[in-house]
């Protein structure tokens, strides 16, 4: 019942695409969501994890968790996270991965939804300490459509990983436009 819901407000209302799905083979991977300039970005998201009853966490730091939004935030995915300096984040965020059977991070790569000129590198590592792909998903208000790809595995060369990954993303305008990472 929900789920028609969800998909009557994403595909009618919204009038959104949806291509490609997540690997349902795989039960932990990176997702990123490229670009990231706007809070609409967070519904989005939403609709489309409960479209293809993907379960996907998301990290954000411990104080978000206190009553009354830590039922929520942990209800849609959000585990806690000790931001406190010092800690080795990337580590923790492997860590994670291992301790759990299921588990789907979403990161923006951008780190904030202002115009950036290259993305931060922890999902990356993350990926890379967890031994997990990435599997990247297209935020375009442009054409509204959500574009899902296949896991990507990184490799020992950080730099033909990071062309590959910025392809993908190519042409992908954001809700708004002149934020949106350029990927070229």
């Amino acid at each position: 019942m929900l789920k028609s819901l969800y998909r009557f407000i994403y595909f009618k209302v919204l009038k959104w695409k949806l291509i490609g799905s997540f690997p349902e083979h795989l039960k932990k991977y990176i997702v990123i969501a490229v670009p990231h300039t706007s809070w609409h970005d967070f519904y989005i998201g939403l609709l489309i994890r409960k479209i293809t009853e993907t379960p996907i966490n998301f990290v954000a730091k411990k104080e978000l968790f206190k009553w009354p939004f830590g039922m929520y935030f942990r209800s849609v995915g959000g585990v806690a996270l000790d931001r406190t300096s010092g800690q080795n984040k990337v580590e923790a965020i492997a860590q994670l991965f291992r301790e759990r059977e299921e588990f789907r991070l979403n990161i923006a790569p951008e780190g904030t939804r202002k115009k950036v000129d290259a993305w931060k590198t922890g999902f990356y590592y993350i990926a890379k300490a967890a031994k997990v792909p990435i599997v990247m998903v297209t935020f375009d208000f442009g054409k509204k459509q959500n574009v899902i790809s296949e896991p990507f595995y990184p490799t020992q060369d950080m730099a033909a990983d990071f062309k590959v990954m910025h392809h993908f993303f190519r042409d992908v305008k954001g809700k708004i436009p002149e934020y949106s990472f350029d990927a070229d």
